[in-house]
């Protein structure tokens, strides 16, 4: 599942050990897909870790108000 929708592509220059571009290469593995799909999950899980970090204090406070008094349809669950 993406991010985001997709978008234009840009030319990366990067460097990476021959040894493991060779057998990238005769597994036919798509390197751009492979390092697309690797990077959207490091920026995914960076995002949620700054989000829970920025949110942290709210999340604490609710779930203290929560413990405290529960949530609003405690009399209405049946499990």
């Amino acid at each position: 599942m993406r991010m985001v929708k997709a978008s234009r592509k840009v030319a990366a220059n990067l460097s990476v050990r021959s040894d493991l571009v060779r057998q990238a290469r005769a597994m036919k593995i798509n390197l751009s897909e492979l390092l697309e799909r690797a990077l959207e999950e490091v920026v995914r899980e960076h995002l949620r870790r700054r989000w829970l970090g920025e949110n942290e204090d709210a999340i604490d406070a609710y779930n203290a108000q929560v413990a405290k008094r529960g949530v609003f349809s405690d009399g209405w669950r049946r499990f």
